[in-house]
């Protein structure tokens, strides 16, 4: 298979990657999954290391980053947030040469989005944001994925998110924009999506024909939707707002009555980790309209195509 050459050095957030370098993406994804199934082995970072920093905690960002640079013939070392001390110990500059002189790539979980863009600036090896506070680039591509590869395309298709427009929300309505779904967010006035990626979004999808809706009106955001999404109400950081947080988002959560109001057969989404009863009920993501795990497994494949399209440059 051939490897598509991004024009971008690094993947920070989704705007990083134009609608057809996803495309591509999504179709080199597609083949690696198919052949990985069937037991090919694949050697696209062959003796290649990719350097992964957590500030912050991870199940599937750790496991699919490490298994994914295993099954493609590479190498992946974890540096916990303790040890590096990301800008306390040492300086996000001093600390991107030298890994830079080790490594073929650097991943990044962290807090504040400009440890990641600092890191990049002085890196010459590949950045990933596996998460920041403002970005889940790699989660939307999977999550997008995910759709694509059950819809066959992705024309025609409704997404609606209800919750929280943090991280995982800009993301979603970059890759949306950039791809031609059609996305609706729902979230309460003071807890909407970032306005640059508002506006990003909108003229993105001014060419590709996607239609963007931010409301605070839940069912008349979930309207005709194929997909729903949601996220926790509380993320990493945010544990002290956890009361009024709770309080404010109490209507914004995915039952089986919100389900009845998209359209018929939509399935729900959410990135995990998902705290039943709260954003979501528990008959709802047990369901079999669910395809979360579908999600979780496209993690692997989403982001061995990204290492490969970034690494083997």
């Amino acid at each position: 298979m051939r490897i598509l050459k991004v024009k971008s050095k690094d993947f920070l957030s989704v705007e990083d990657f134009s609608g057809r370098e996803i495309n591509h993406i999504f179709a080199f994804t597609s083949a690696l999954k198919a052949e990985i199934k069937k037991g090919k082995k694949h050697n696209y970072l062959h003796r290649k290391s990719l350097a992964m920093i957590f500030e912050k905690d991870s199940t599937r960002t750790r496991v699919s980053f490490e298994t994914g640079m295993t099954q493609l013939g590479g190498h992946a070392l974890f540096i916990s947030g303790e040890e590096i001390k990301l800008g306390k110990r040492e300086t996000v500059h001093d600390i991107a040469k030298v890994l830079s002189r080790y490594v073929d790539g650097i991943m990044i979980r962290t807090f504040s989005h400009a440890n990641v863009a600092e890191m990049a600036a002085y890196a010459t090896v590949p950045v990933i944001n596996g998460l920041s506070d403002s970005f889940h680039p790699c989660q939307a591509l999977a999550d997008i994925f995910t759709i694509y590869e059950r819809e066959k395309g992705l024309r025609g298709v409704k997404l609606s998110y209800v919750g929280d427009g943090n991280n995982v929300a800009n993301s979603l309505l970059h890759c949306a924009a950039l791809t031609g779904v059609d996305i609706s967010i729902a979230c309460p006035n003071g807890y909407r999506p970032d306005e640059g990626v508002v506006e990003f979004s909108r003229n993105a999808a001014m060419k590709t024909g996607s239609r963007i809706e931010i409301t605070d009106r839940i069912e008349e955001a979930v309207k005709g939707s194929n997909y729903i999404y949601t996220d926790v109400w509380i993320s990493m950081g945010q544990e002290r707002e956890s009361a009024k947080r709770k309080k404010i988002f109490a209507k914004y959560k995915i039952s089986k009555r919100l389900l009845s109001a998209c359209a018929p057969g939509c399935r729900v989404m959410h990135c995990l980790p998902a705290h039943r009863g709260e954003e979501i009920d528990a008959d709802v993501l047990d369901s079999e309209r669910s395809i979360v795990f579908d999600q979780a497994e496209n993690r692997l494949h989403v982001q061995k195509a990204i290492m490969c399209a970034l690494m083997t440059k």
